[in-house]
C-alpha cells in the first residue's frame, strides 16, 4: 500500500504541530466530529494536509462551492505529488430540468451542457477510490447526490494483462457492455477502434490512450500512447478498465429494472386516464417507451438517473448510492469552511430528497 508523502520546504509552527496531534488522536480514540478554527491565512488547509499524511486514510474534502474545491485541489495536489488527489464536481456547465404543460401538450425536454474535462476528473476520482488507499478526493455537495451501485461499477471491471489467453472478441463485448463506444477515425474519451488484432483505448476517466495487440492466442502487447501523435510512451504490464458511465447495470439486473420501470409506467398511466389526464398518460407512455428502448439496446439513456432506484434494485424512497459509498468505511471527511458548507449540505439533501 502506497503511503501519503507530504512534500513541502515549510515546517508547522505556532499552534499547528499541537492541531495537528490533537487532531490525529481524536480520530484515533474514535471522536466522530472535530472542529479546526484559525482566521484567514493561519494554514489550516496545511495543517489538514499534515492530519491526512498522519491517519494515512483515503480523505475526502468538501467545499461549498467549485472555486474554494478547485483552490484546494491545487493546493493538494502540491503537497501530495505522488499521491492520488482527485476533483469531483458538478460537470453541468448549464442545466435546465424537464418541464410539461398539460393544456398545450409541450413538452420541453432536459437541455443540459456537460463538461467533458469534469466529467472525465469525477470518473477519476471513483477508479482511484476503488483501487487505491492513498487516495483525497476534493468535492462540491456534488458527492451526495445519486450515482450507480458501487459494487456494479467495480464488479464490471475488466483487468487483462500481457501474455494472458483472452479472446479478442470477447474482449471487444466486454467494452461495449462497460458502455464504450466503438469508432472508426477519432478516438476520443470513452471509445476505441478495432484494426484486425490491435485496439486502440482511451478510457473515459483518463487523458491518454492504450493500445491493446492480440496475438493468434494472447495479448501480445500493452502500450501507453501519447494522447496527439499516438506514439508509444511506454509498455505496461496489465490494464484495468472501469465502465465508461457511472450508471451502468449488470444485464440480468437491467432486465429485471426495464421490468419494474414499465410495471411503475403503466399504474402511472392508468391513474393520470382516470383523472382524465389523457394527454399527459399518453406523453408519459411515450416517453418512457423510449427510454426503455434505448435500455434494452444500449444498457444506457438520456436521463437514467431518473431510473436510478430500477437500476440498483433499492427500495422506493431509499436513499441513492452516491461518491460517499465509493468510499471504504474507515475513511476520513474534511468539510471545508463548515459554517457555510454544513448547512448547503443539509438544504441540498432535504430538496433531492
Amino acid at each position: 500500500m502506497k503511503e501519503f508523502r507530504l512534500v513541502s520546504s515549510m515546517h508547522p509552527k505556532g499552534d499547528q504541530p499541537q492541531a495537528i496531534q490533537k487532531l490525529v488522536e481524536g480520530f484515533r480514540t474514535g471522536k466522530k466530529e472535530q472542529v479546526l478554527k484559525g482566521v484567514t491565512g493561519s494554514g489550516k488547509t496545511f495543517t489538514m494536509a499534515h492530519v491526512i499524511a498522519e491517519l494515512g486514510k483515503p480523505t475526502l474534502l468538501i467545499s461549498h462551492n467549485k472555486t474554494l474545491a478547485a483552490q484546494l485541489y491545487s493546493e493538494l495536489k502540491e503537497f501530495f505529488p505522488e499521491n492520488a488527489v482527485e476533483y469531483f464536481v458538478s460537470y453541468y456547465d448549464y442545466y435546465q430540468p424537464e418541464a410539461y404543460i398539460p393544456h398545450t401538450d409541450t413538452y420541453i425536454e432536459k437541455d443540459a451542457s456537460i463538461n467533458e474535462d469534469l466529467d472525465r476528473l469525477r470518473l477519476s476520482a471513483t477508479s482511484s477510490i476503488l483501487s487505491r488507499k492513498d487516495c483525497i478526493v476534493v468535492s462540491s455537495v456534488s458527492c451526495i447526490y445519486g450515482l450507480g451501485a458501487p459494487e456494479d461499477w467495480q464488479g464490471l471491471l475488466i483487468t487483462i494483462k500481457k501474455g494472458e489467453i483472452t479472446d479478442r472478441d470477447q474482449f471487444l463485448s466486454g467494452l461495449i457492455g462497460l458502455q464504450y463506444e466503438r469508432v472508426d477515425p477519432e478516438l476520443r474519451r470513452g471509445t476505441f477502434r478495432v484494426r484486425g488484432g490491435r485496439i486502440d483505448l482511451l478510457p473515459s476517466y483518463g487523458q491518454n490512450p492504450y493500445r491493446i495487440d492480440f496475438g493468434p492466442e494472447a495479448i501480445e502487447r500493452i502500450t501507453l500512447l501519447d494522447p496527439v501523435r499516438l506514439t508509444a510512451i511506454r509498455e505496461v504490464e496489465k490494464l484495468a478498465i472501469y465502465p465508461a458511465k457511472h450508471f451502468v447495470t449488470p444485464g440480468d439486473r437491467l432486465e429485471a429494472a426495464i421490468v419494474s420501470i414499465e410495471q411503475e409506467m403503466k399504474e402511472h398511466v392508468r391513474k393520470l386516464a382516470s383523472e382524465g389526464k389523457d394527454l399527459e398518460a399518453k406523453r408519459l407512455e411515450s416517453r418512457t417507451q423510449y427510454d426503455l428502448e434505448m435500455l434494452r439496446e444500449v444498457g444506457y439513456c438520456s436521463g437514467v438517473e431518473n431510473y436510478s432506484r430500477h437500476l440498483s434494485g433499492r427500495a422506493p424512497g431509499s436513499t441513492p448510492y452516491t461518491l460517499i459509498d465509493y468510499f471504504p468505511k474507515d475513511f476520513l471527511m474534511i468539510i471545508d469552511e463548515s459554517h457555510q458548507s454544513v448547512p448547503q449540505i443539509r438544504g441540498m439533501f432535504n430538496g433531492d430528497a
